[in-house]
């Protein structure tokens, strides 16, 4: 490739690093995995799950822009960027209520009544997969509009090209997300108080609405 593509490639991997540090690309998992118990290898991935919807409904945007136009697409990427905020914001608000619901059937020693139990290697709550496939649905409708436009210039240089953009934006970006999300589980995990255990749904879905918020304040 020449000097031009390998240009387009680095600065899709960098784009790819640098918008997955916004929290909503990585504390979700990190709050959801301390309270639903997973273990670091079914954050892990989920996390990768995940990444890879977000990444590749990008990529077909941009793929679909190099025929359709650049200006509709970032129209359409937009509006459904604006309307994944909300959805996660409502997702936040859901599962809040189910832990608060779910910590209310307990008794002061956290031991869970009715038919509300826990599985071994994180599986609780009959949960069945629900919560990881709501978080694809997610971040699937949540594209990244700025490697669009590198997609559009590199096709120029040809479909390699363009595959190499899409590779290094998608390998930088679910590699950074496994790595933050790693790390805040660790630290996570590391917090020991009952009142966590307890109450970790409720306050998951909370910081979930903060992060959605927060999101939609700040324009990002």
């Amino acid at each position: 490739m020449s000097g031009f593509s390998w240009t387009l490639v680095l600065a899709a991997a960098t784009v790819g690093s640098l918008h997955t540090m916004a929290p909503d690309h990585w504390m979700p998992f990190a709050a959801l995995a301390r309270a639903r118990k997973w273990t670091p290898l079914r954050t892990s991935r989920t996390t990768i799950l995940c990444g890879f919807g977000h990444v590749t409904v990008s990529a077909l945007m941009g793929i679909i822009a190099l025929f359709a136009g650049l200006g509709m697409i970032h129209l359409i990427g937009g509006r459904l960027a604006s309307l994944a905020t909300w959805l996660l914001i409502a997702f936040g608000v859901v599962y809040m209520i189910w832990g608060i619901v779910r910590s209310l059937r307990r008794d002061p020693l956290g031991v869970i009544h009715a038919h509300d139990h826990h599985h071994a290697h994180g599986h609780n709550d009959h949960d069945h997969g629900l919560t990881e496939w709501s978080l694809f649905l997610l971040f699937s409708a949540d594209p990244c509009v700025a490697v669009i436009p590198m997609i559009i210039a590199s096709a120029g240089a040809g479909w390699h090209t363009v595959a190499a953009v899409i590779l290094s934006y998608e390998v930088a970006t679910i590699a950074t997300m496994v790595i933050l999300v790693a790390v805040a589980h660790a630290g996570a995990r590391a917090i020991r108080a009952h009142w966590i255990d307890r109450y970790g749904d409720a306050v998951a879905g909370a910081l979930i609405v903060s992060i959605g918020a927060a999101m939609a304040v700040l324009g990002i």
